[in-house]
């Protein structure tokens, strides 16, 4: 299994293209806006204007997208969908972060298609998928996952089986949600110290020595401290997966007063101008 085909080459799909283009596979790509895939081209990947021909001669296609609106154009448009063009016997693998609604859509789709499908969303962002150290959320047949599994190793640190089909994007949604409410509980405390007199750097340089804080939260304290808000993780997409986890949580009887509460203060951070900043510039909000 050689030829690979990415759907989607920005931020995070182009540096998988490039680890795979380093490990010896031929590698096609296929972006809505081609511009964004040049670096992969220079690198060697064959880039095609279809996602319905970029497909063709896949072995295993791995599409890595914004939403479910590209989602959908991508792999079902009737014009040239890449659901219609892939051979008998390829893999399709979605890890774009979707709707569990979406997800098993498509995931009935393939199944029409007799295409094996396994959801495997990453967990990590640009600097995890430059370094081959993204972590996979798979759901699917095991036996399906086996088969892929010595590609996506080179992508990666960790390859996860959650279990059947839809598992995987579930445990995504619920992991970023996760985050988000830790990004938002460090920010408010920071501000809430800086209020009672204990200086920002102090606050985050305690936190950042406690095992309380993650790994993960200390790079976010990290950001914050040095007001650094490159877009890793886009606050409008940290939204997105807010409302996919709140329409996942719809199925329950239950209610997620903190998910709903993270959610509306990440919109509150978009319409304060800084839905393309980082997740860390949620800390913003709470300097006032």
């Amino acid at each position: 299994m050689n030829n690979i085909t990415l759907l989607g080459s920005g931020a995070m799909g182009s540096r998988m293209a490039l680890k795979l283009i380093e490990a010896g596979y031929q590698v096609a790509v296929y972006n809505r806006t081609p511009e964004n895939a040049q670096r992969v081209i220079k690198a060697g990947a064959r880039y095609f204007d279809s996602p319905h021909e970029a497909v063709k001669q896949a072995d295993i296609v791995i599409s890595m997208l914004n939403n479910d609106v590209a989602s959908k154009a991508t792999w079902l448009n009737t014009d040239n969908g890449a659901i219609y063009g892939m051979k008998e016997n390829a893999i399709a693998i979605e890890s774009s972060t979707l709707s569990v609604a979406w997800l098993t859509q498509l995931a009935n789709e393939m199944t029409a298609q007799n295409i094996a499908f396994i959801d495997a969303p990453v967990v990590g962002s640009r600097p995890q998928a430059e370094a081959g150290a993204l972590v996979f959320l798979a759901g699917g047949k095991p036996s399906t996952l086996d088969t892929v599994r010595p590609m996506l190793a080179l992508l990666s640190s960790s390859i996860i089986h959650v279990g059947p089909s839809g598992s995987g994007i579930k445990m995504k949604l619920a992991v970023n949600a996760f985050f988000g409410m830790q990004v938002i509980a460090l920010s408010e405390s920071i501000g809430l110290l800086e209020k009672c007199g204990i200086e920002k750097s102090t606050a985050i340089d305690v936190f950042n020595q406690l095992p309380t804080t993650s790994p993960a939260l200390q790079g976010i304290g990290g950001l914050i401290a040095a007001e650094n808000y490159a877009p890793l993780f886009p606050i409008d997409l940290v939204e997105k997966d807010f409302r996919y986890a709140l329409a996942m949580a719809e199925n329950t009887a239950d209610q997620y007063t903190l998910t709903q509460t993270a959610h509306s203060t990440f919109k509150t951070a978009i319409s304060a101008g800084y839905g393309s900043d980082n997740i860390a510039s949620v800390a913003r909000l709470f300097d006032d």
